[in-house]
C-alpha cells in the first residue's frame, strides 16, 4: 500500500499570523473576564448584584441639554453632577423616587465595540422617556419593561466606542461619594415652600424628608417631583432644620441648617451622609 503523501508545512509568514491572533485572542477574553469580575474601586461600595440592561448615548448640542431634567436638579455642573449622568428608563425611574441613586455600568458582550476593563459611575438625573408608539422590543428602547440607561456621550465613550449605539451593559447601585454636604434649595412663595435636596452621599437617593422652624416641632414634606419636596405652613422668620432618610433606611438630620433669615432662591448646605 503506498504511503499517505505528507502535506507540507505552512509558510513561516502565516504561523506567526495565526499566533499573533491567537494571542490576541486569549488576551481580549482575559482583560474581558477581569472586566466581568467587578473589580473596580466601588466595589466595597456595591448596594446590588450586576444586573443587565442597555444603554445608548445623546450628544449635547447644545449647552442647555447639561440642564433640568426630570429630577429637578437645574444646571448639573452647577449641582455638582457635570455629564456623569443618566436617564433611567421607566422601569428604573420609579416615578422620580430613583433620582440621585448612583449605578456602576460596564460593557458586555460587544466584543468591537467595549473598552475592556472599564466602568463608570453615573447619578440618576433624569428620565428616558418610552416611545408606546413603537414595540419594547423594536425601537422603544426605554419602554417598559426594558431596563435602559441613556448617558450623555461624554460618559459612554469611557466604556464603549460610539459606534456601538444601542449596547447591552450592567449594571450595579453602589454607593454615592460626594463632596461637602447635602445641598437645600428653597424656593417658593408666602407659605408654600418647596425644597430641591442634591448632593447626597450614600444611597443618593431620598425617600422621606421632614422640615421643622426653630419654633416648630417636625412637619413631614411631600414629593412634588424628582427630588422636589413641598410643605404649605408659614416658617418664615424661623431657621430650618431638616430631616432627609435615604432608600438604604439612614437618617440624617442638620439642625438649624437655613438662619433665621433665609430667603426663597438660596441654597444652604447642611451634614452629609456616611459613604
Amino acid at each position: 500500500m503506498p504511503p499517505t503523501p505528507s502535506l507540507p508545512p505552512p509558510p513561516k509568514s502565516d504561523l506567526r499570523q495565526l499566533f499573533a491572533l491567537l494571542f490576541l485572542f486569549h488576551s481580549l477574553r482575559s482583560r474581558l473576564a477581569a472586566a466581568h469580575q467587578g473589580s473596580s474601586s466601588y466595589a466595597a461600595a456595591a448596594l446590588t448584584e450586576w444586573r443587565s440592561a442597555h444603554a445608548s448615548y445623546y450628544a449635547a448640542s447644545d449647552p442647555r441639554d447639561t440642564f433640568g431634567g426630570a429630577c429637578g436638579y437645574g444646571d448639573l455642573g452647577k449641582s455638582g453632577y457635570g455629564m456623569a449622568t443618566a436617564g433611567l428608563s421607566d422601569a428604573l425611574f420609579e416615578k422620580g423616587a430613583a433620582c440621585g441613586g448612583c449605578y456602576e455600568v460596564r460593557c458586555v458582550e460587544e466584543l468591537r465595540y467595549c473598552l475592556p476593563g472599564t466602568s463608570i459611575v453615573l447619578t440618576a438625573t433624569n428620565f428616558c422617556a418610552p416611545n408606546y408608539g413603537l414595540p419594547a422590543d423594536a425601537g422603544g428602547i426605554c419602554n417598559h419593561p426594558n431596563h435602559h440607561l441613556l448617558m450623555p456621550i461624554q460618559a459612554f465613550e469611557k466604556i464603549a466606542i460610539w459606534k456601538a449605539g444601542v449596547m447591552p451593559i450592567q449594571y450595579r447601585r453602589v454607593k454615592c461619594i460626594r463632596e461637602d454636604g447635602v445641598r437645600f434649595t428653597i424656593d417658593g412663595k408666602g407659605f408654600f415652600y418647596t425644597v430641591l435636596i442634591s448632593n447626597v452621599a450614600g444611597a443618593g437617593d431620598v425617600t422621606a424628608v421632614k422640615i421643622k422652624g426653630s419654633v416648630t416641632g417636625w412637619l413631614p414634606m411631600g414629593r412634588t417631583w424628582g427630588q422636589n419636596w413641598h410643605i404649605s405652613a408659614d416658617l418664615k422668620g424661623q431657621a430650618l432644620s431638616f430631616e432627609v432618610t435615604s432608600s438604604d433606611g439612614v437618617t440624617l438630620t442638620s439642625y438649624n441648617v437655613a438662619p433665621k433669615d433665609w430667603d426663597f432662591g438660596k441654597t444652604y448646605v447642611g451634614k452629609q451622609f456616611p459613604f
